[in-house]
C-alpha cells in the first residue's frame, strides 16, 4: 500500500545519500538509523503500516531533493520527522486506504471464536493459532487480555493490565502493538507457505 504514485528513484536516492553523508558507506549507516527512528516514530503512534509509512516518508523527502529542495540544517532527521508527521496526519485521515488506527482493527478478534471460521478463514485462522501458540506465556496472554473486551471495557482491564504488570500504559501499548505485528508477520508467512 502506498500514499504516493510514485516510488523513490535512483537520482532520488543518490541525492538522499549525499544529503545525508559525503562518504557513501556513512550515508548509509545514517540512512538505516533514520529509517529505524521513522519506524519507531510511527510503531509508538500505533501505526499498523510502520513499515510503509516510513518508506513514504523516504519517498517524499527523495522527491523533494530530487526536485531541488534544500535542508538546511546539518541534521536532517527533524525535516524527515516533519514530513513523517504529515504522513502519519493523512494515515488517520484516510480509512479507505486500509490504513487504520491499531484500536480499530479486531486484531482477527484475537479471542476464541464461538462459531468455526468460513472455509475461505481456515487456513488464516489455523496459522493465527499456530502463531499465537508460538509465543511465550507473557506475550500471549498480554496481547489477548489488550485488545479483550469491547471498546469501553478496554480501558478499564489495561489500566488493570498495567497495574499487574508495573508498567506504564504507553509500555504496555508498544509491547502489545510489537506482539501484534510479530503475529501480523507470523500469520503472513504462514499463510505464504500454506499457499505453495
Amino acid at each position: 500500500m502506498a500514499l504516493s504514485s510514485s516510488g523513490l528513484t535512483r537520482d532520488g536516492f543518490e541525492r538522499l545519500l549525499a544529503r545525508l553523508h559525503p562518504e557513501r558507506e556513512q550515508a548509509g549507516e545514517t540512512y538505516e538509523r533514520l529509517r529505524a527512528r521513522l519506524l519507531k516514530f510511527f510503531e509508538c503512534r500505533g501505526c499498523s503500516a510502520a513499515e510503509q509509512a516510513a518508506d513514504e516518508t523516504v519517498n517524499r523527502v527523495a522527491r523533494r531533493l530530487e526536485g531541488g529542495e534544500v535542508i538546511r540544517a546539518e541534521d536532517a532527521s527533524p525535516y524527515f520527522l516533519g514530513v513523517a508527521r504529515n504522513v502519519l496526519r493523512e494515515y488517520w485521515a484516510r480509512p479507505e486506504s486500509g490504513w487504520r488506527a491499531l484500536e480499530d482493527v479486531p486484531a482477527m478478534d484475537l479471542a476464541v471464536r464461538d462459531e468455526a471460521p468460513a472455509d475461505d478463514d481456515d487456513r488464516l485462522w489455523a496459522c493465527f493459532e499456530r502463531c499465537l501458540g508460538g509465543l511465550d506465556g507473557g506475550q500471549r496472554e498480554l496481547v489477548l487480555e489488550y485488545y479483550e473486551w469491547g471498546r469501553r471495557q478496554r480501558i478499564g482491564n489495561r489500566k488493570d493490565l498495567c497495574r499487574r504488570l508495573g508498567l506504564s500504559l504507553n509500555a504496555v501499548r508498544i509491547r502489545a502493538h510489537r506482539i501484534r505485528a510479530s503475529l501480523e508477520r507470523c500469520v503472513s508467512g504462514c499463510v505464504g507457505e500454506d499457499a505453495k
